[in-house]
């Protein structure tokens, strides 16, 4: 049992000052469960814990409580309400058998006239706590917030990932039917073989995003121009299929530049497929990609003849989750883009107005004399070498 000279509010206090306390308080017990005092309740003086643990808590939402800390033999409580006349912030318990001290409001008060070194200790305190509630409410609330981010991932996960699959099923039963033509397998195997694809893209894109941003990065130089002849001989197909023309404005830029090629292929496919997806219901659908080129970066306008996005989605094209006219997909594919152009050292935007279509812009920093393959990440608008 911590005597009261000896605790963390009267440590330093003259005797003749403990001794007028001790005589004008009360000493009490209470068995562990016990509440002391409830949230919302008014105060009515504070205590000192001698012996036992006492948890101060907070009501929490679907009637739960939050743990704000858990105290010892030697600390005080309540003083909150002692200091403002307010109610009480917080609820107090007992966690095990306790023995306390109770300060009534009016002893503490006209302590306080008579002795400024525990209103100053009493004061100290309070920062103190102040400072560990703050240290504490922060680490939870970015707790919440990641637990936020998995909530919603997995709901995309589960949504996205479910049509894919309902098609897969039902293309599965057809092949199986025993009346089933060669025409009619041949068709659900073209079903499946393509919602495997779209699966296959959509993890690919949990995988891109969950993947961190390195603090460095190693790019080899490679000829642009190659690298995008390898993009539209990938696109071209692909979009042919789907209706759409793909199509390049001028010349492919002969020009070197520091590359993840397999990597950045991401960016490519993702505007891809966006504006295939946009296009679907258009018989001229068409895509232009564009370049031009100044001595220090060169920029990408990847374009569509779309109905454009919508004014209100525009400034969240590049948020986690945001997804618009697309009948499956994770919301994460601008977000993957902007972070990979970031690690390559460029800049992203979208321009887009209802009926015109849209264009995804990026630009790429062009190699200077004497730079090496290595940039060093700068903060969120890109890199530096």
């Amino acid at each position: 049992m911590v005597p009261l000279e000896a605790s963390r509010l009267l440590r330093y206090m003259p005797r003749e000052e403990v001794e007028f306390i001790r005589t004008h308080s009360e000493p009490r017990r209470a068995k562990a469960g016990t509440v002391l005092f409830r949230e919302g309740e008014m105060g009515d003086g504070l205590y000192i814990l001698q012996a036992g643990i006492i948890d101060i808590t907070v009501a929490a939402p679907i009637n739960r409580e939050y743990l704000l800390m858990r105290l010892d033999a030697g600390e005080h409580f309540g003083e909150m309400a002692v200091f403002d006349g307010g109610p009480r912030s917080a609820s107090a318990t007992a966690n095990t058998d306790v023995e306390m001290t109770f300060i009534p409001t009016s002893t503490v008060n006209s302590l306080l006239k008579r002795s400024p070194d525990l209103a100053a200790s009493l004061v100290r305190d309070a920062s103190l706590r102040i400072r560990e509630f703050n240290r504490r409410f922060l680490r939870e609330s970015l707790r919440g917030e990641r637990l936020t981010l998995v909530e919603r991932l997995a709901r995309s996960i589960v949504h996205d990932f479910r049509n894919p699959l309902n098609v897969i099923g039902i293309a599965a039963d057809l092949a199986a039917e025993p009346k089933a033509t060669l025409t009619q397998r041949q068709e659900a195997r073209d079903r499946v073989r393509k919602q495997v694809e779209v699966l296959n893209r959509m993890m690919q894109e949990l995988l891109d995003f969950t993947r961190a941003m390195p603090v460095s990065v190693v790019l080899p130089k490679v000829n642009y121009a190659d690298f995008l002849r390898d993009v539209l001989f990938e696109l071209r197909p692909e979009g042919a299929r789907r209706g759409t023309a793909v199509e390049v404005v001028g010349e492919l830029p002969e020009v070197a530049v520091r590359l993840d090629a397999p990597r950045f292929m991401r960016v490519f496919a993702n505007f891809a497929q966006n504006a295939f997806d946009a296009l679907s219901d258009r018989s001229d659908g068409r895509v232009t990609l564009r370049f031009e080129v100044s001595p220090t970066e060169i920029l990408t306008a990847f374009s569509d003849n779309g109905p454009g996005i919508p004014p209100e989605v525009l400034p969240h094209v590049f948020e986690p989750f945001v997804t618009h006219g697309k009948a499956h997909g994770t919301g994460l594919g601008l977000a993957i883009c902007e972070r990979i152009v970031l690690e390559h050292g460029g800049r992203i935007c979208v321009e887009s107005e209802p009926g015109k279509g849209a264009t995804l812009a990026f630009t790429l920093p062009v190699p200077q004399p004497g730079e090496t393959d290595v940039l060093s990440r700068r903060g969120p608008f890109g890199l530096h070498n």
